[in-house]
């Protein structure tokens, strides 16, 4: 079951822990819950970003080589 989903699935599966960061939010006074919940989003969309696949160029590896 778990072999069967992706890495980016898997990383937005994660994005699950903002429910309890914001209820941290609501439930501690000051700023720090509201830091916490941000965290949680700039975590989720570096592995987002880290897992996407990569984009291929259209080019070969020894294109700017001298012959």
């Amino acid at each position: 079951m778990l072999e069967d989903l992706s890495p980016r699935h898997a990383a937005a599966v994660g994005l699950l822990a903002i429910v309890p960061t914001i209820i941290y939010g609501l439930g501690a006074p000051g700023l720090a819950g509201y830091v916490s919940a941000f965290n949680v989003v700039i975590i989720f969309a570096a592995l987002y970003v880290a897992m996407s696949p990569l984009e291929e160029s259209g080019g070969s590896s020894d294109e700017g080589a001298a012959s």
